[in-house]
């Protein structure tokens, strides 16, 4: 047993309340877990799941319904070929089922491109699905991703797909200058990932820069053929699609920039458009002039929530519980520009540890604020309610599992991270201006009334 298995036990042994009005859960999937929603969100991609009996199914539950209710679209779900393998599978190998798969697959279902998504039993028994894969060059765009779920979560998923798919189909392009790539919004597990890529494609279009979002475009896999042209790639996360853009730098001479996150609010926003504008060469007096027209707007209607934040709840203290970029992003928003004391932060994507101390620092240094959050890495739903107990926040931002306990705390509870089996989330987002005046709509609304 581990040092950290230890503790773990300690701590749930030490609990007297394990598991009483509460709900468990895990606060994301597994490796294939993400590689699949990666590729259902490229729209003409076709996932073929190479994975045991079931995997697909839990997937709908444990990664789709989880990031906000949805369902999985037309090769989503139960409509996602599968494998399907069982124990013969596992002393005969796979590899013929495979090929079965890939052929009545490529026969029945229409599609731009196909994508072999290999779980745990593949991995296991050893099934060369690379050696199936190149049988089948020439045909339809079509490559392979290991993604056992043992090997990591949603996240590595999410990696792991794009590290294919350059591996395997992208070729140099001639570079297209004001043209940028967004990677860093993992779909699904960041559950606002169509509305926010949708807004920070819309903000960089109005100081002419082309954005390829490459999720929820129509023309998905052209998209994703597309990556190598672009000018720059930009990732907006302190750790999320870093690996991605390192290996479209190595491989296609791609520079790339980072952000913490997409960004929450005019000050956030406003500083994501001045660094692009400049580092793609964008003329600084048109970013200016969009910046003040955009936040001459937002701080107007900000002014509206001023009477029921100042007389209900002003300078509160407030709890986070999610994923690095939507506590930083939510965090900052809240603190620099509303005047909210932050409490406790508890980040549950579980980021590698070199990436933590710059998610520290964003959450620390970058805080206009004399009120300093304990900061805690817990991906462990139970643990991370637990060092919610006794503390002064009256606002909790968390996902759907901390709703039920939001009244032991005294606080008010508001779904912003995965999962969200609360919340349908569509369109929906706190991504640049508009996004701040909706997270306050949906933080406000539920003390300011009804009369």
């Amino acid at each position: 047993m581990s040092v950290n298995q230890k503790e773990l036990k300690e701590k749930i042994s030490s609990s007297d309340s394990l598991g009483l009005g509460s709900i468990e859960g895990p606060k994301y999937s597994c490796t294939l877990g993400g590689a699949y929603g990666t590729a259902l969100a490229v729209y003409g991609l076709v996932p073929l799941l190479h994975s045991g009996l079931g995997c697909g199914l839990g997937q709908l539950f444990g990664q789709l319904y989880a990031g906000g209710q949805n369902a999985g679209g037309p090769v989503g779900g139960t409509s996602t070929p599968t494998t399907g393998l069982v124990e013969e599978h596992v002393i005969f190998g796979g590899e013929d089922k495979l090929r079965k798969l890939i052929e009545s697959s490529t026969e029945v279902m229409e599609g731009d491109g196909f994508v072999v998504i290999s779980g745990c039993v593949p991995a296991l028994i050893g099934d060369d699905v690379d050696a199936v894969i190149r049988e089948y060059n020439g045909e339809s765009p079509l490559f392979s991703i290991d993604a056992p779920g043992f090997s990591g979560n949603s996240y590595e998923g999410y990696e792991r797909f794009f590290e294919a798919l350059i591996d395997q189909i992208l070729t140099p392009l001639p570079k297209e200058k004001g043209t940028v790539n967004i990677f860093g919004v993992v779909p699904y597990q960041h559950i606002f990932w169509k509305g926010e890529l949708d807004v920070v494609k819309n903000l960089l279009e109005k100081i002419g820069i082309k954005a390829n979002i490459i999720f929820t475009e129509a023309d998905g896999v052209e998209k994703l053929k597309q990556i190598p042209q672009a000018e720059y790639n930009l990732v907006l996360s302190t750790w999320n699609g870093h690996r991605i853009a390192k290996k479209l730098e190595e491989k296609f001479k791609t520079p790339f920039i980072t952000f913490p996150g997409v960004p929450i609010g005019p000050k956030q926003t406003s500083n994501f458009l001045r660094t692009v504008g400049k580092k793609i060469g964008v003329d600084s007096a048109k970013v200016e002039e969009v910046i003040d027209v955009e936040e001459h707007r937002a701080y107007r209607f900000i002014e509206y929530s001023g009477d029921a934040i100042l007389i209900a709840r002003p300078h509160s203290y407030f709890a986070v519980v999610a994923d690095s970029n939507t506590a930083i992003g939510v965090t900052q928003f809240l603190v620099n520009e509303m005047g909210y004391l932050p409490d406790i932060i508890q980040l549950t994507d579980n980021p590698p540890e070199e990436y933590r101390e710059s998610i520290i620092k964003e959450l620390t240094e970058k805080l206009e604020t004399t009120s300093w959050p304990d900061i805690i890495f817990e991906p462990d739903s139970h643990l991370s309610r637990e060092n919610l107990r006794n503390r002064p926040f009256q606002f909790l931002f968390a996902s759907s599992l901390e709703a039920n306990s939001a009244h032991d705390f005294g606080a008010l509870h508001v779904t912003v991270a995965f999962p969200s089996y609360n919340r349908l989330i569509l369109n929906d987002s706190y991504a640049g201006y508009n996004g701040a005046l909706r997270l306050l709509e949906d933080y406000i609304s539920i003390f300011a009334g009804p009369l």
